[in-house]
């Protein structure tokens, strides 16, 4: 039997989860706040649901892709929520980068037969652009196999990582790396540039060593989004575990300064952040 998805969310990275789903042929039903986003969907093939009920009657699999935690709990629990339309044998795809309570929290609130997986995406929108987004996944290896085919047309590859909320717990560390390594660059291409050295040269210089990375390549591509969010739900995963993470806390502090101008400026040869008069 085919199985139809349910896109739950269609901004920058739920709609193009839509498009590629459609291109593959699979079946679709979408639901966004935005009526223009729902119309681009159906222009494509998708059939609009009416409601989150009527989303969750019509889909075998829903992925949620809606921007914070509360916006989880929102669309999922409830009366009117996601989860009291479902029917045994469905499964929810948590794609929101949120804390692994919520994904526990919406998972025991789910009808007997309803699995819950939480399915954090990495790389970003060009990733979901392209269809090569990295899937980390936390729940039951049985289920993740199963629903494993209407997940290939979106992703580039996929990685269990254990219980339900290992996939959150690995987005976490993947954006504490992503945004200690955008600070690290950033600083280290300023450093250069006030000992006078041209920073595109540097940095071409420096995708040919050990230093090379996607982040110092695609740094004029990043919208430098959620680093508030992705930075705290860190820290509160670390304070959970008691650990200490100064690095974190420097990013926290190092990206409420740093803005998109500002690096399109410092990659041109500019300064990061220009004194005051010039």
């Amino acid at each position: 039997m085919e199985t139809t998805v349910g896109v739950l969310g269609l901004g920058a990275m739920g709609f193009p989860v839509a498009r590629h789903l459609l291109a593959a042929g699979v079946p679709v039903v979408v639901r966004d706040v935005d009526p223009q986003r729902v119309a681009a969907a159906v222009a494509l093939g998708a059939r609009a649901a009416g409601s989150l009920a009527d989303l969750a009657r019509e889909s075998d699999v829903v992925t949620v892709l809606v921007p914070t935690d509360d916006d989880v709990c929102a669309v999922c629990l409830g009366a009117e929520g996601l989860l009291g339309g479902l029917r045994a044998g469905s499964a929810v795809l948590l794609c929101s980068s949120v804390r692994p309570q919520t994904c526990e929290l919406v998972a025991a609130a789910a009808p007997q037969g309803v699995d819950v997986l939480d399915t954090a995406l990495t790389g970003g929108v060009r990733g979901a652009e392209a269809g090569e987004v990295n899937l980390l996944v936390g729940g039951d290896a049985e289920v993740l196999e199963r629903i494993r085919p209407v997940l290939e047309p979106w992703t580039a590859a996929i990685h269990h990582l254990g219980a339900l909320g290992a996939g959150q717990v690995g987005k976490a560390a993947n954006n504490l790396v992503h945004w200690a390594q955008i600070c690290a660059v950033t600083e280290a291409l300023e450093l250069a540039r006030r000992f006078g050295v041209s920073v595109p040269v540097l940095r071409r210089a420096l995708m040919d060593g050990p230093t090379d990375s996607r982040t110092l390549r695609e740094l004029d591509q990043m919208r430098l989004t959620w680093h508030a969010k992705d930075l705290a739900n860190a820290a509160d995963l670390a304070h959970q575990v008691q650990l200490d993470i100064p690095i974190a806390e420097t990013a926290r502090e190092v990206m409420r300064g740093i803005a998109v101008a500002d690096v399109a400026r410092l990659l041109a040869g500019g300064s990061l952040h220009p004194l005051p008069g010039g």
